[in-house]
């Protein structure tokens, strides 16, 4: 599969993003007004009337276009309401990309937002569709279904189980120590590895600190066409490449799939390194931030991104090399792990972080040099899920 993409077609040239957390004082709306004014405030003499249209991602915080139109007192504006699983975010920004690179709109935002804490839902606790019964999967909560990774993985590679626990536990320990310096993350303390490793489990070896925050919050981003971009501001984010992949979800019928990957990400990472001119990823990216749902994701991730060759992840990991100054830092804003994850913003989040990390203006988290990244986004679960990629620069140009 290839796309032929919009290198070179638009730019975001503003963000906001909330405090994740528990945001028991903040409603849907109070969350979707505090990622826009910060967006909107950046850009002096913009506001949301400068805004054509509207695309809203939320997984269960809202349904239709008036979520946000309601909160944000817009008359007369298109806003479309997306739903993806755990890319709801990101799929609400490749939308709205596509707007803009088509022509239909000049100016767009692209909005996230999830108030999980409110709903009771939190990966545990959830309600699905009607189904024929064929659909076995659905029957496992989602810290279950993605514990199936460890002992697969284990058994293909010949990793010991304690050496993969250890890998585990440094994917927590790194990305807890990265949301230590982020003063929007849901957790902002660093945790030792022993607590970690000897925390309660939840499902097979998941333990509680291998699973993501379950929080609040939305995060938004103003899209405009690629020339244009330096009219609003002197530090444009460009985007390279959007891909969205969507498996055939017959992963638990089908005896071939393993559990060691997920062809989905293994899918939209190709095609977003061809729109993008990549083809050597952690030595032409310079972060990325992607969907650590739970630890042995992360592990998995690294393979399927081409961060590592396949097998040799638990032990890059364990060697630092995705660490804050190792050789290709990962999650660098602490992660769902860490910043934690409402639904609807997760994606939007992960390209707030890129915005901040390519100005220039990640503070203590801050990769120097940052000039190209990667945001890894999925729903779903092993066996059937969507994924999607972006790899978005501080220099215009198609590549």
């Amino acid at each position: 599969m290839t796309s032929h993409g919009i290198a070179g077609k638009v730019a975001v040239v503003a963000m906001g993003c909330t405090r994740f957390g528990e945001r028991w004082d903040s409603s849907v709306d109070d969350l979707l007004l505090e990622a826009t004014t910060e967006c909107l405030e950046s850009l002096p003499g913009v506001t949301k009337d400068d805004v054509d249209a509207y695309w809203l991602g939320t997984l269960g915080s809202g349904q239709s276009g008036l979520t946000l139109s309601r909160a944000l007192c817009t008359e007369g504006k298109p806003v479309t309401r997306i739903e993806n699983y755990c890319a709801t975010g990101s799929e609400a920004f490749r939308n709205a990309c596509y707007a803009v690179a088509a022509g239909a709109y000049d100016v767009v935002m692209a909005v996230g937002v999830e108030k999980l804490k409110d709903s009771g839902f939190s990966g545990l606790l959830r309600a699905d569709p009607p189904g024929d019964g064929t659909a076995a999967e659905l029957s496992l909560t989602a810290p279950a279904a993605f514990s199936l990774l460890d002992p697969a993985y284990c058994a293909k590679y010949g990793v010991h189980p304690d050496e993969m626990r250890e890998a585990m536990t440094h994917v927590a320990w790194k990305n807890h120590q990265n949301g230590s310096r982020n003063p929007k993350a849901q957790f902002r303390s660093p945790v030792p590895k022993e607590t970690i490793a000897a925390a309660p489990n939840v499902a097979g070896r998941l333990g509680v600190f291998d699973c993501s925050g379950v929080s609040d919050g939305a995060a938004c981003a103003l899209i405009v066409p690629a020339e244009r971009a330096r009219d609003y501001t002197d530090a444009p984010m460009y985007v390279k490449a959007l891909s969205l992949v969507a498996g055939s979800a017959r992963g638990s019928m089908d005896s071939a799939y393993d559990f060691t990957s997920f062809p989905e990400v293994v899918r939209s990472a190709r095609d977003a390194y061809l729109q993008a001119g990549i083809d050597h990823p952690s030595g032409q990216l310079s972060l990325a931030e992607v969907h650590d749902c739970f630890t042995p994701t992360e592990i998995v991730l690294m393979e399927d991104l081409g961060f590592s060759d396949d097998g040799r992840a638990w032990k890059d990991v364990l060697a630092g090399d995705f660490d804050a100054d190792g050789r290709f830092p990962v999650n660098p804003d602490g992660g769902l792990k860490s910043f934690g994850h409402p639904v609807g913003a997760s994606g939007l989040r992960m390209l707030y972080e890129a915005w901040l990390q390519l100005r220039g203006q990640a503070g203590h988290r801050q990769v120097p040099g940052a000039h190209t990244a990667l945001t890894h986004n999925l729903g779903g679960r092993p066996g059937g899920c969507v994924s999607f990629v972006s790899i978005v620069g501080n220099k215009a140009g198609t590549r």
